[in-house]
């Protein structure tokens, strides 16, 4: 008897903690969850996909820098491109109004933000607050190229990144700083030997396979997915900077070693070339940027920039090369305009275009049209006597952004195959004698205009 009478109690127990079991899980269900508003409705949760991992990370990020009045603005290309394509509708959604995550809760690994580093009054204090919040961060740095022409300043490092990483979703926070031409710049992100390169997943990253450089955006405040965030406002002109914003800085320490073999013209002469070419350099790419006409530094130009971070004061010109798919019928009467009268146009759109222009103290700007073959590149050139024409090829370029007198300017990525093509191997050695049909070595004769195609 005994012996039942402990079955049955053990059953009744069990039973019994069962029944509050099953209550308690009821309970949670039904009136906790409805009481915190969270996922009160399967349905409902599925359909608002708030409680993704990248929104979350991204409302986290969003309270940790508005707490700390850091101004960071979305980059992050896929959204961007999102929100273009929704725009109207974005535009006139108000905070807590939306029913449906369809930006931030796209399956990625990243979310790129992006912030002006002067604008960041409290890093370290920054720092110590994401990792409260539950953040792992990495900080990139590396030495400022700015001070790289200072001998004394040259090596200070600078944080160019940020990854912050929640649970599987992780903030890429790209540090943009200011430079001389007005212009935005952010570094490479190398990684150090001591990094776990397995933090996450680098190789998807958008940003940081080599130095960008960017216009100064404007930027403008939406309401995405019910959060708050300043996007650029004409983020369709960010959007197509970025596959062409690669940035290559110019090389002060060969420079240095150039002028210690070479030393460097400082006559009143030398002076007085520098600062008109500079003008007139300035002059053209302002000119050119309002017809939205892309060039690059050429010749003596780009080899001034290459070899020496400054103009070579011999050069007597400024250079500059241009795609002829980018020529404009206007371009002569807009230099015209800003008082740098022709010179000399030499060849047709179709062969071997070349334009001249003569700005002050006896400067000139010499304009040369790029024509694209199968495997190489070429400009032409016309002596005015004879109507000879010659060719200047190049192998194959792209271009990008470098920073030469204070500007933001472009210049073959290939730079020392355009530099060679043009000079040879010798290219180091100052040669102040140049023939410009017979010195390149990249030229050969292109026939001869007629009589009456030429006078």
């Amino acid at each position: 008897m005994n012996r039942i009478n402990k079955n049955v109690i053990l059953a009744l127990l069990t039973l019994t903690s069962s029944a509050f079991l099953l209550f308690q899980l009821y309970y949670y269900k039904h009136y906790l969850s409805a009481k915190n508003g969270v996922g009160s409705s399967k349905s409902k949760g599925s359909q608002i996909g708030f409680d993704s991992t990248q929104w979350r990370a991204v409302k986290k990020f969003i309270m940790l820098t508005s707490s700390q009045n850091v101004p960071v603005y979305l980059i992050d290309p896929l959204i961007l491109e999102m929100i273009n394509k929704n725009f109207e509708q974005v535009k006139n959604t108000s905070r807590g109004s939306t029913s449906e995550c369809r930006f931030f809760c796209a399956p990625r690994d990243f979310t790129a933000f992006a912030l002006q580093y002067h604008l960041w009054k409290n890093e370290e204090g920054w720092f110590r607050i994401a990792e409260n919040m539950g953040f792992q961060c990495l900080k990139i740095e590396s030495k400022d190229p700015r001070l790289d022409g200072i001998d004394s300043l040259s090596g200070t490092e600078i944080p160019l990144h940020y990854i912050c990483r929640l649970a599987t979703h992780a903030i890429h926070l790209v540090i943009f700083h200011e430079r001389s031409g007005n212009y935005l710049w952010h570094g490479h992100l190398r990684l150090k030997r001591h990094i776990d390169r397995k933090f996450v997943p680098f190789r998807k990253l958008q940003f940081g396979r080599y130095p960008g450089a960017f216009d100064r955006p404007e930027l403008q405040q939406l309401t995405v997915d019910g959060l708050e965030v300043l996007i650029p406002k004409d983020s369709m002109h960010f959007l197509e900077e970025i596959p062409h914003s690669r940035f290559i800085e110019c090389r002060y320490k060969e420079a240095r070693a150039f002028f210690q073999q070479y030393l460097d013209d400082n006559t009143v002469e030398a002076m007085t070339f520098r600062k008109s070419a500079k003008e007139l350099l300035q002059l053209a790419a302002k000119t050119l940027k309002k017809l939205g006409v892309q060039f690059w530094l050429s010749s003596g130009t780009c080899l001034g920039w290459y070899r020496q971070c400054n103009i070579i004061p011999y050069s007597k010109d400024v250079d500059l090369g241009i795609f002829i798919q980018d020529y404009k019928p206007e371009i002569i009467s807009a230099f015209q305009g800003v008082g740098l009268p022709l010179k000399h146009k030499f060849g047709k759109v179709e062969d071997s275009l070349e334009l001249s222009f003569q700005g002050k103290d006896d400067v000139k700007l010499d304009i040369f049209f790029f024509y694209e073959e199968t495997d190489h590149m070429w400009n032409g050139g016309t002596q005015a006597k004879t109507g000879k024409k010659f060719k200047y090829v190049f192998p194959k370029f792209t271009l990008c952004w470098t920073e030469f007198v204070d500007m933001k300017v472009h210049v073959p990525c290939e730079t020392i195959e355009y530099i060679e093509a043009n000079y040879g191997k010798t290219w180091k050695i100052p040669v102040k004698t140049w023939d410009w049909k017979s010195s390149p070595p990249n030229v050969q004769p292109n026939g001869i205009w007629p009589i009456s195609e030429w006078d």
